[in-house]
C-alpha cells in the first residue's frame, strides 16, 4: 500500500498537536525517524491484507534525547490502522512497557486526535489462577484432602498461617474487584513461592473447562487483547508466542505490524528463549515425585481404562529415565576436565565444536529415547484427562478427577519436554529413532555454528549436582523463520545498534532481511560543548596484577569535588576488593549496586545529592545500561576498564571456534564490536537531557594503547577528548 494522503495527513496533524499540546519543538532526528517509518510501512504491497513484498524490517538507530518513542507511535498508528493490522511494540524492560502504557499513549491520545485503543499483554503466569487459588485454601492445613494433587509440585510454606491469610486477602480483593489479579497491580510485592501457588501456566490450565473461565483474570486480559489497536509487549512473551506457532497469545505475524524498542536486546532474549538445561540430581529427585503423583492418581482410576494403562507406562518409562541419568552422571562427573571457577563456586566444561565423548554421546541418545517415551505417555494421559471434559463424549474418567489432576500431569508433561529439547540438542548427529517430532519439540532449524554444549558442576554443603547446557550459538535463523519472514512488518530501534559505526554486528546476529533499511537518526545532543571524555595516565592495564591498586589509588582523585559520580566495573568481585580498600576512608560516600535493591541504591543516591552531599555510585553490567540519572544527579562516568566478554562464555567461545575455523578473527569480529556496543551505552549514562553536562574518564589504556582503541574511541559521541600521554 502506498501511503494514502490522508494518512500523510493524519501522521502530520499528530505531529503538530502534539507538539502544541505539550509546549515542546520539534527535533530534526525524531521527524527524521517518523518519515522513514511512515515510508517503510508504506511501501510494502501486499494483496487483500497479506504482505507480497519480500520480507524486510526497518531499523533506526536514535540515541536519547530523540524522542523515538512519540517518533515511531505517530508513524506506525494511523498506518496500522490503515490497514487493518495490529500494533504490536514490544520492550526489553518492564520499566519502558508501563512508561509507553501508562504514560506515551495516554499523552499521544490526549494531545493528537488519533482515535485508537491499546492493552498491555503479558504471560499467563503474571496473571492469579482462581481454581489454584481456591483448591489452595479448601487444601490449607488438610493433608488428606481430595484435591491434594494441585499440591504434589509445591514446596511446602514455613509460614502456613501468613500464606493463608494473603490467599484469603487475594480472593477477597479479586471478588470485590478491588483487583484485576494481575500480580504486577498487587499493593505489595508477592514473594515467587506464594505466586507460584496460585497461578498456572497453559499446560496446567484446563481453559473453557474450568468453572471460573467466565471470570478468569488473564482471559478477561485476553477480550482486551482481541479488540486493541496497539498491543504493548515484550520480547520474551513475542518469542514465546512464535515458539507456540504464532497468534496463541499475541495477533498472527502475519496479522500484526511489530516495533521492537530497546532491539539490540532481540538476539540474545532468542538465544535465551531457544536453549535448554537439565540438571541432573533435580531431575531425578522430579521423577521421585511424579511416582507418587501416580501412587496417588491411581485410586481415581477406573481399573483397564486407558488412563490406568498410561499411568502404568509412565511408572515403567520414568524407572528407565532414572536409570540412564545415573548412568549419564557418572560418566560426565568421571570423564570430564572441570574447569573451576572461584568466584562462582562451580566447574564448568564446554565441549569444542559441541561435539561430545563418543560414551556420551550414546548416553544422550538412550536419554532423549527414554524421555520421549515419558512425554508420549504423560501426553496420553493428559488427552484422557481432557477428554473428561467434553460432555458430548462419552469420557472413562469423572469430571472431578480431571479437574484435579490435569494441572498436575500437565505440569509433568510441560517439565517432560523442556527436558526433551536438551537431549534432542545433545543427541543430534546419534542415530536415533524417536517421537520427538510427533510431540513437536521446539528445537531451532540447523543451519550456521554447531549448538554450544557445555555442563556446570556445583557443589552445596549437603548435596552437589551437575547441569547440562545447549544453545544455539547465533539466532539468525530463528528469527528469520519464525519472525522477519512472517512478520506484515517490522520496525528496530533502540540508542545503541551500530557496532563501531555499522549495522553488520546486528544484520547477522538478529538474521535480518537482505531488503532490510537502516537509518542513523542525527543527536540532538551537542556533544562536544555538553562533555568531555578523557584518558589519564594509569600506572598499570587491566591486563596488569596491580590494575586493582592503580584503582585504588586513582579512583579518590576523580570523585574529588565531583557530587554525583559512578565508577562502572567489568567484574562484581573488582568492584567489591575496591570498595573495601576504599570505604573505610570514605564513610558515607559509596554505594554499591550490591548494597540493596536497585531502585533503592537509585533512591539513596538522589537522595544524598538532594541534600548537597557528594555520593559515589559503584555498578556493573547492569548499571551500565539500565539506569536514567538526568541533571545533576550524575555530572561523572568513569570506566575502569573495557567491556570485553568474559572469556568462559560458552555461547561467545562456540561462536569465536566458529568463526577460527571459518578463517575469521573472532577478535575483530566479535569482541571488539560487542564491547564498542557495551563502551557506548556505559556512556551513554552521561548525558539524558539537552540540559546535562559532564564528563567520561576512560581508566583502561588500552583504548589509546592499542590499535583496536582508536575504532574504540571513534564509535563514541564526538564528546571533546582529553588524552594524557
Amino acid at each position: 500500500m502506498a501511503l494514502t494522503d490522508n494518512v500523510k495527513q493524519q501522521i502530520q496533524q499528530a505531529y503538530r498537536d502534539v507538539l502544541a499540546g505539550k509546549e515542546v519543538r520539534a527535533r530534526y532526528g525524531q521527524r527524521l525517524m517518523i518519515a522513514e517509518i511512515a515510508r517503510y510501512m508504506g511501501e510494502i504491497t501486499d494483496n487483500d491484507g497479506q504482505r507480497t513484498s519480500p520480507p524486510a524490517t526497518c531499523v533506526v538507530e536514535a540515541g536519547t534525547g530523540t524522542g523515538k518513542t512519540l517518533a515511531y507511535l505517530i508513524a506506525a498508528i494511523p498506518v496500522a490502522k490503515a490497514l487493518g493490522k495490529t500494533l504490536v511494540i514490544s520492550t526489553a524492560t518492564v520499566a519502558l512497557q508501563d512508561q509507553i502504557v501508562l504514560k506515551d499513549l495516554p499523552d499521544l491520545r490526549k494531545h493528537s486526535k488519533l482515535d485508537f485503543s491499546w492493552t498491555l499483554a503479558k504471560g499467563r503466569g503474571r496473571y492469579l489462577c482462581m481454581s489454584r487459588l481456591e483448591a489452595r485454601l479448601h487444601d490449607e492445613g488438610h493433608g488428606d484432602s481430595e484435591t491434594m494433587p494441585l499440591f504434589l509440585l509445591d514446596q511446602p510454606l514455613d509460614d502456613e498461617a501468613h500464606s493463608r491469610a494473603t490467599f484469603e486477602n487475594m480472593l477477597a480483593r479479586y471478588g470485590s474487584r478491588e483487583w484485576d489479579g494481575d500480580r504486577d497491580h498487587w499493593p505489595e510485592q508477592i514473594p515467587d513461592d506464594i505466586w507460584r501457588q496460585v497461578t498456572t501456566d497453559h499446560r496446567q490450565c484446563t481453559n473453557r473447562h474450568c468453572g471460573y473461565f467466565d471470570s478468569c483474570a488473564f482471559f478477561d486480559a485476553r477480550k482486551d487483547l482481541d479488540e486493541a489497536d496497539v498491543v504493548v509487549a515484550n520480547h520474551d512473551l513475542v518469542l514465546a508466542d512464535l515458539a507456540l506457532g504464532g497468534g496463541a497469545i499475541l495477533p498472527e505475524p502475519e496479522n500484526a505490524l511489530f516495533i521492537f524498542d530497546e532491539a539490540h536486546h532481540l538476539p540474545d532474549k532468542a538465544l535465551n528463549h531457544f536453549a535448554a538445561s537439565v540438571p541432573l540430581n533435580a531431575t531425578r529427585q522430579w521423577l521421585k515425585q511424579l511416582s507418587q503423583a501416580l501412587v496417588k492418581i491411581q485410586p481415581w482410576l477406573p481399573a483397564g481404562s486407558q488412563a490406568a494403562k498410561s499411568v502404568e507406562k509412565i511408572s515403567t518409562a520414568g524407572r528407565d529415565l532414572d536409570l540412564v541419568l545415573d548412568r549419564v552422571f557418572e560418566e560426565i562427573e568421571q570423564n570430564t576436565g572441570w574447569e573451576v571457577n572461584e568466584e562462582r563456586r562451580s566447574a564448568q566444561w564446554r565441549y569444542p565444536d559441541g561435539a561430545l565423548p563418543e560414551a556420551l554421546a550414546e548416553l544422550a541418545g538412550e536419554t532423549r529415547i527414554a524421555t520421549a517415551g515419558l512425554c508420549r505417555h504423560l501426553g496420553t494421559l493428559v488427552d484422557e484427562l481432557q477428554s473428561a471434559f467434553d460432555e458430548r463424549k462419552d469420557p472413562e474418567l469423572d469430571r472431578d478427577t480431571a479437574d484435579s489432576w490435569y494441572p498436575v500431569i500437565g505440569s509433568f508433561q510441560a517439565r517432560a519436554e523442556d527436558q526433551l529439547r536438551l537431549w534432542v540438542a545433545w543427541s543430534e548427529g546419534v542415530a536415533t529413532v524417536t517421537d520427538e517430532e510427533e510431540l513437536q519439540v521446539d528445537t531451532p532449524p540447523r543451519k550456521g555454528p554447531p549448538f554450544a554444549r557445555w555442563v556446570v558442576r556445583q557443589r552445596w554443603d549437603h548435596a552437589e549436582d551437575i547441569t547440562l547446557f545447549s544453545s544455539p550459538v547465533l539466532a539468525d535463523n530463528l528469527l528469520y523463520s519464525r519472525l522477519w519472514s512472517r512478520a506484515y512488518g517490522a520496525v528496530l530501534t533502540s540508542a545503541t545498534l551500530t557496532a563501531l559505526g555499522r549495522f553488520d554486528r546486528l544484520r547477522s546476529r538478529a538474521g535480518l532481511p537482505e531488503a532490510s533499511r537502516y537509518l542513523v537518526v542525527p543527536s540532538s545532543f551537542r556533544y562536544a560543548e555538553m562533555a568531555t571524555v578523557e584518558v589519564p595516565a594509569m600506572l598499570a592495564l587491566p591486563t596488569d596484577d596491580g590494575f586493582g591498586d592503580a584503582l585504588i589509588k586513582r579512583l579518590p582523585e576523580l570523585w574529588a569535588g565531583e557530587k554525583a559520580t559512578l565508577v562502572l566495573f567489568t567484574s562484581r568481585r573488582q568492584m567489591q576488593q575496591v570498595r573495601d580498600a576504599l570505604a573505610p576512608e570514605y564513610p558515607d560516600l559509596i554505594l554499591t549496586q550490591d548494597d540493596m535493591a536497585k531502585n533503592e541504591v537509585l533512591r539513596t543516591h538522589c537522595q544524598r545529592v538532594d541534600e548537597g552531599r557528594p555520593s559515589v555510585l559503584f555498578g556493573v553490567a547492569s548499571f551500565a545500561e539500565g539506569i536514567d540519572l538526568p541533571g545533576r544527579y550524575l555530572h561523572h562516568v568513569v570506566i575502569t576498564r573495557l567491556p570485553f566478554s568474559v572469556p568462559d562464555d560458552p555461547i561467545e567461545a562456540s561462536l569465536a571456534e566458529w568463526v577460527t575455523q571459518r578463517g575469521g578473527n573472532p577478535f575483530m569480529e566479535i569482541t571488539v564490536p560487542d564491547a564498542s556496543v557495551k563502551l557506548v551505552q556505559a556512556v551513554g549514562r552521561l548525558l539524558r537531557t539537552e540540559q546535562d553536562t559532564g564528563r567520561v574518564t576512560i581508566l583502561d589504556r588500552r583504548i589509546v594503547a592499542r590499535r583496536y582503541g582508536q575504532l574504540l574511541l571513534d564509535a563514541l559521541p564526538p564528546f571533546r577528548r582529553i588524552i594524557e600521554h
